[in-house]
């Protein structure tokens, strides 16, 4: 059986910034793959693009420029906000607005979106947040295995697939960027290319 449309594979491999001897950002290992429907868009298009007709056993290897992933880093993505946004009963919640925090927050049409604190003036009620997805601007090399295939059932075609917060085992957020994290240390959810 090949990777093809409406199959479930999992895959094992490690994530890599820029190449195969830069820093490691994510490990699926074959004991804990990623697991997920192929052809669902619930990875990004050009990780898919690079697993179709393998068939288990095969090895893989290939790089993602930032364009293909999450996208080069945009100015655009980072903005100063009043720290009485933070306000409970008019109270400000200090004790979360600390450099380096990530935040959960909407957009202005209630889309969930990420944001890390990147500057914090109490006195001046200001701070600075960057929405830039974690990897952007990032190439990203994958390097890896095709650990199983199967066909997906009709119930995991209707309604994917059965599983707790991530793919790669359950360890994290495989999910779309705005889900509930990353799995491993990737810190949005880029488990074997999601977006």
């Amino acid at each position: 059986m090949k990777v093809e449309k409406n199959t479930v594979v999992s895959v094992s491999y490690t994530l890599y910034k820029e190449n195969e001897k830069g820093e490691v950002l994510e490990v699926c290992s074959p004991e804990k793959p990623l697991e997920f429907i192929f052809g669902f868009g619930e990875l990004l298009p050009k990780f898919e693009e690079n697993l179709v007709n393998l068939e288990v056993g095969d090895e893989f290897d290939f790089v993602l420029a930032p364009a293909e992933a999450y996208g080069e880093r945009i100015d655009e993505a980072i903005v100063e906000l009043s720290t009485d946004i933070f306000a409970l009963n008019g109270i400000v919640m200090e004790d979360m607005l600390y450099v380096g925090n990530k935040v959960p927050m909407r957009d202005s049409n209630g889309q969930p979106m990420m944001g890390e604190i990147v500057k914090v003036d109490l006195p001046n009620k200001v701070l600075v947040m960057d929405f830039n997805h974690p990897l952007a601007g990032v190439e990203l090399y994958f390097s890896g295995k095709i650990e199983a295939i199967r066909e997906a059932t009709e119930e995991e075609q209707a309604n994917g697939l059965r599983r707790g917060c991530g793919g790669c085992g359950g360890n994290g957020g495989c999910g779309s960027e705005g889900s509930c994290g990353g799995c491993g240390d990737s810190e949005g959810g880029c488990c074997g290319g999601c977006h």
